[in-house]
């Protein structure tokens, strides 16, 4: 049974930093592309940054230069460092394999 389990959430000022953490399990982790996305209440979910197998990345727009995604195949865990934070990244995040998707960890920046 394939499984992703984010973590490292939480309450943060404006400005501030968080690392996202998403362990993955039962499937063989360094063989597949990542994504990690995004979902404000009331709104869609919006892809925000991925990983390719072979490491390449991707951003959306209003997060480049402020979000990294990353990927540690020895641990079978995705990373995704977020700087500079602004109200509007409050959601609730998801790391995702393109077939599975975690439970979510929530992200919330506020004074």
């Amino acid at each position: 049974e394939v499984q992703l389990v984010e973590s490292g959430g939480g309450l943060v000022q404006p400005g501030g930093s968080l690392t996202l953490t998403c362990v993955v399990s039962g499937t063989p982790f360094s063989r597949y592309d990542f994504q990690w996305g995004r979902q404000a209440p009331g709104k869609k979910l919006v892809w925000v940054a991925g990983i390719r197998a072979e490491g390449a990345t991707w951003y959306e727009d209003s997060v480049k230069g402020r979000f990294t995604v990353s990927r540690d195949n020895a641990k079978q865990t995705l990373y995704l460092r977020l700087t500079d934070l602004r109200t509007a990244d409050t959601a609730m995040y998801y790391c995702d394999s393109y077939h599975n998707r975690g439970r979510g960890t929530q992200v919330t920046v506020s004074t």
